[in-house]
């Protein structure tokens, strides 16, 4: 019998616990596991001393991804990928905040980035499949789905398909999420029996270009003040705002003269829409139907089977990251897509993505417009 041919696969190693564990589960199951940290933000570190420049807050996770690589005893790249995380990402994120919108930049850097550029480059080195520390699962194609699908993962409240829908057929074929069947506390048990150096490692958390700086600061290098109204939703001017890119719609405005409506400024307010042709922003209590929407249209969706599906579409819609799925039903609109929720939605903010579930699987997505 000839011998079973060991996969040759790359592992983004990030420097946390999930990649770690990721690593030492394929390298466990025989396969022949290179790692690689990618570089996506900040200039690089001094060669002979490892001293990083202002901003460069991947320096401690390479060290950390250099620890458990040399642990394992497997090579680790460093890869650096900033002309593209610029070009794709954070061009993007400036357009999007300056047009009066909120992105989510998680999930371009996974379709243009991580499953795009690093994935391009791994095939380009010769692997088969470049594996993420990911919280999702892959289903391959069987007899009742002639595709690839994106499960969900185990652990419900780590399940990433939300910022993974926009992944594509070619992608999903080439990606493997080893940790995807287990929950968080069962990936910190491997990591301790393993004895991984990253097993007690603290979860990061946040966007790592932004930092300890407010985005509002983080946007205000490249998007100048352009200050208006606060008005309530009955009309009553009760402020002023800095530039309607700074405020994203359900976020708790705190300004000068901002509490709650006239005689009781103890309720807060909240951002409930944003007019760019008089430049006012407009805010409301939490429980004011103006933040309410149960019709809404989506743009530019991913469907993940690579085919669009029958309309109208019955299935579940998740709005943000956690967030509880909840039913739906999905039209055609000429380019666009209507979606229309059982009950109505607070917050729905454009920009955001809405993604489409059905009980096991993630379906595809789009932007809110």
């Amino acid at each position: 019998m000839a011998k079973k041919r060991r996969s040759k696969i790359l592992v983004a190693m990030s420097g946390g616990v999930d990649s770690s564990v990721a690593a030492w589960q394929l390298l466990r199951q025989g396969d022949d596991v290179t790692g690689a940290f990618m570089v996506n933000y900040g200039g690089g570190a001094d060669a002979r001393t490892g001293a990083s420049a202002a901003g460069e807050c991947w320096v401690p996770e390479y060290r950390d991804a250099l620890r458990v690589a040399a642990y394992l005893g497997i090579p680790l790249l460093r890869l650096d990928f900033t002309r593209e995380y610029r070009q794709l990402v954070l061009s993007y994120l400036y357009r999007e905040y300056r047009a009066g919108r909120t992105p989510n930049p998680d999930v371009l850097c996974n379709r243009q980035i991580k499953f795009g550029a690093w994935l391009d480059t791994a095939r380009r080195l010769g692997f088969a499949q470049l594996a993420t520390g990911h919280y999702a699962q892959i289903l391959a194609p069987d007899r009742g789905h002639q595709f690839y699908r994106l499960g969900t993962a185990r652990d419900k409240q780590k399940d990433q398909t939300y910022f993974l829908h926009q992944l594509t057929q070619n992608q999903l074929q080439a990606a493997l999420f080893p940790v995807g069947g287990y929950t968080k506390s069962e990936v910190r048990q491997l990591a301790r029996r393993a004895g991984l150096p990253t097993a007690e490692k603290e979860e990061s958390m946040g966007i790592c270009f932004v930092g300890e700086v407010p985005m509002k600061d983080f946007l205000g290098a490249k998007i100048p003040p352009h200050p208006g109204r606060v008005v309530t939703a009955a009309g009553q001017v009760i402020g002023q705002h800095q530039g309607l890119p700074f405020y994203t719609i359900g976020q708790r405005h705190i300004g000068v003269n901002c509490g709650g409506a006239a005689g009781d400024r103890q309720r807060p307010l909240y951002v409930a829409a944003k007019r760019p042709r008089t430049n006012e922003l407009i805010v409301a209590e939490k429980d004011d139907p103006t933040l309410l929407s149960r019709e809404f249209t989506v743009a530019g969706i991913n469907w993940i089977s690579g085919h669009r599906p029958a309309f109208p579409l019955e299935c579940k819609v998740r709005l943000r990251h956690r967030q509880p799925w909840r039913k739906c039903r999905v039209l055609a609109l000429g380019r666009r897509t209507k979606v229309i929720c059982a009950r109505p939605e607070w917050g729905v903010t454009p920009g955001q993505f809405a993604v489409f579930y059905d009980d096991f699987s993630c379906l595809g997505g789009g932007a809110v417009k």
